[in-house]
């Protein structure tokens, strides 16, 4: 792979004086990263250049038939000053499964890190260093070819840009209220719900806006068939304790294979806690609450990390789960996983890269 070559702004932005409101999303740095793509010559002219519009027909058929894949994961200012990223490989590695089931070509994992880290090297200012803070990165490709009808495109940009941000729910770590979707289907074995693109996520919007006009956070799916089994939530896949095993679904086909949530997996394991990957039904789980056997609950993301569920609705049933409380397994992962990400608790997994 070719150099990365850098182009500086002339014109940067102010950066955010208050880091205690950092909204999610909404604040982009100076630089971004971009690669194109060619048949006949593959993945070339690697570049950080200033943040800006891409240029893209109106014909592209990214907006026509969503030929798209993209990533999410953070970087970390550690009180020593080091910058950190978590399982970057773990990112890259999943955004080529996506890439495969997109047919759009893949990108050595060990590049797409290295194009990060070059990015990062000139936006590191951007980095907020209050607690709860970080600096959120979205990896993307789309199709650019101009061109109406379906087939891949011969032509592709892959893009990274970075923003500062604060907590992504407005709750924080106090439990989110979860609303069980029985009506629509985000995904079904054999489509694309275990990769990261656009398409799953407009699938939900729907069901989303009806959560949240009942002031629920998310929406928990169930499965596109049976309508019975428990899938992932909206942004966050989903653990619940029961009668002291944790248990999440397994891995299908149609859910997402959420790096935090194998990170969460792996550190239960690490703590001989016991863990269940399994098929969960959704009677199970309200068997469990009217029992007073379910525990606990929280989703788990890149975006959250670890939030800890405090009431499902489901049909006219309301599960108030621990209380409303945040429980300790919850607690426990959260402490853990963000001391990691952010330098300050022993790394016994080996998951964090120092950007240098």
């Amino acid at each position: 792979m070719a150099e990365i070559s850098v182009e500086l702004t002339k014109t940067p932005k102010a950066k955010p004086a208050d880091e205690h409101h950092l909204p999610f999303g909404d604040i982009f740095t100076d630089h971004m990263f971009i690669m194109d793509y060619d048949d006949g010559q593959g993945w070339h002219d690697a570049r950080v250049v200033p943040y800006g519009p891409l240029p893209i027909d109106p014909a592209a058929m990214v907006l026509h038939y969503g030929q798209e894949v993209f990533e999410g994961l953070k970087a970390y200012k550690a009180q020593d000053g080091r910058i950190l990223l978590f399982r970057p490989e773990e990112n890259f590695k999943r955004m080529n499964v996506s890439n495969e089931r997109l047919c759009i070509p893949p990108i050595d994992p060990e590049f797409m890190i290295e194009a990060l880290s070059k990015l990062i090297e000139v936006e590191k200012d951007w980095i907020p260093s209050l607690e709860g803070t970080s600096l959120y990165i979205r990896p993307f490709i789309i199709a650019t070819d101009a061109h109406l009808g379906v087939r891949p495109s011969h032509h592709y940009y892959f893009v990274i840009i970075v923003c500062p941000v604060g907590a992504y729910y407005p709750e924080g770590l106090n439990p989110v209220k979860i609303y069980v979707e029985t009506q629509y289907v985000r995904a079904v074995k054999g489509g694309m719900g275990y990769v990261k693109t656009g398409g799953n996520y407009a699938a939900s919007l729907k069901a989303q806006h009806e959560a949240e006009e009942q002031a629920y956070t998310q929406v928990l799916w169930l499965d596109g068939v049976e309508r019975k089994y428990i899938e992932e939530v909206g942004t966050m896949n989903v653990f619940f304790k029961i009668n002291g095993t944790v248990v999440t679904p397994a891995l299908q086909g149609s859910i997402l294979s959420g790096i935090t949530r194998k990170s969460t997996l792996e550190m239960l394991r690490h703590w001989n806690i016991p863990v269940e990957e399994r098929r969960i039904t959704i009677d199970e789980i309200a068997k469990a609450a009217d029992e007073g056997q379910l525990d606990e609950a929280f989703g788990t993301g890149t975006a959250a990390v670890i939030s800890p569920i405090g009431e499902l609705k489901w049909g006219e049933k309301h599960m108030v789960i621990n209380n409303g409380e945040i429980g300790p397994i919850s607690h426990r992962l959260y402490d853990t996983l963000t001391g990691i990400q952010w330098g300050k608790r022993d790394d016994p997994l080996h998951w964090t890269y120092e950007v240098k």
